[in-house]
């Protein structure tokens, strides 16, 4: 199960691991976002330091209207499991966020009024 935080403005959050192509972990604060289907989206900055593999360039349509992502073959931690998953990076996102995707085989618990904020998986 992975305990997760609330923003300022009731934001989901939940911490993962970045894990860079030398094995440096680095602790991350990710937002949930439920119209992200994906695994994972970050600005393009956030990417050095990591040496991930370029893989493709991808368009999709999001909330800001049409979006060219580069797709990154990269590696998480969440809840102490490694996962080598495509990366969506791109000028503009504004924070590191984690996708629909992650839900596929865990169940969301959010209860804003008791500060309860769950991924168990099923």
């Amino acid at each position: 199960m992975i305990q997760g935080t609330f923003g300022d403005e009731d934001e989901l959050f939940f911490e993962i691991e970045l894990i860079a192509d030398n094995g440096l972990e680095l602790p991350v604060d990710a937002l949930l976002d439920t119209g992200f289907s994906g695994w994972l989206a970050m600005n393009s900055q956030d990417l050095e330091g990591l040496d991930w593999v370029y893989v493709r360039r991808q368009k999709m349509i999001t909330a800001r209207g049409e979006f060219n992502f580069d797709i990154y073959a990269g590696k998480v931690r969440i809840e102490g499991q490694e996962f080598d998953i495509p990366v969506h990076v791109g000028d503009g996102v504004p924070e590191v966020l984690i996708g629909s995707h992650l839900l596929k085989n865990r169940r969301l618990i959010v209860d804003i009024s008791a500060g309860v904020l769950t991924l168990e998986v099923n």
